[in-house]
């Protein structure tokens, strides 16, 4: 590995360069680089459309996003990739699995997902101390509710053929506690205040 004395020096030493700069700076750094026409550009910067990015990257002519999350470092999860790219798939491709998409509005649908990681942990925390608060060792609680969704992340391999809400109409036995938490919460509008969040997060990836 060698460490090089700038983002300039990084450019005129590699063909393939991946954009990994905060999009609250990026286009201040960007502008002042000079790329290659022959330069291949993957943008990993979420919020600044892939229109954007080749304007800030000219003449550089082929220019990808590409969205890793922290879970490749365990080769777990999936990165998206905008346009379809052999070479960017098969780098991505040792550290977990990969989904192309020709279409930017469908990698920026996809991109909102990234958005609800805080919020699943926030929804165990919430779990994790009501049953610790009824006395039961926090480590003990822990250890079932990580099991437990593990499990559940399981689950829609084995009907993969039908949709999430299948699996929540299988789970919820009429008359049991999941049919009336799911009752509660959709009563409550919690889905609702949710699907609202993840509109206005779209927005923001969009620039609309």
């Amino acid at each position: 590995m060698r460490i090089a004395a700038d983002n300039q020096a990084v450019l005129d030493q590699c063909d393939t360069v991946m954009l990994a700069v905060r999009p609250q700076i990026a286009r201040e750094v960007l502008k002042e680089l000079r790329f290659r026409p022959d330069h291949h550009v993957i943008s990993l910067i979420a919020t600044i459309p892939r229109e954007e990015i080749a304007g800030l990257v000219a003449p550089a002519a082929q220019v990808g996003k590409a969205l890793p999350m922290p879970l490749i470092a365990r080769r777990q999860g999936s990165t998206i990739i905008c346009p379809p790219d052999p070479i960017v798939a098969t780098f991505f491709g040792r550290l977990g699995g990969v989904i192309e998409v020709e279409d930017q509005s469908e990698f920026d649908a996809l991109s909102v997902v990234t958005a609800t990681y805080a919020g699943y942990f926030r929804y165990l925390d919430t779990i994790h101390a009501w049953v610790s608060s009824q006395g039961v060792p926090r480590d003990k609680a822990r250890d079932y509710i990580t099991n437990i969704y593990k499990a559940l992340a399981d689950a829609p391999d084995t009907a993969p053929d039908e949709n999430f809400m299948h699996l929540a109409q299988d789970y919820a036995t009429r008359g049991g506690i999941n049919e009336q938490v799911l009752r509660e919460m959709t009563e409550r509008g919690t889905f609702e205040a949710f699907a609202e969040s993840l509109e206005r997060v779209h927005r923001r990836i969009t620039g609309k």
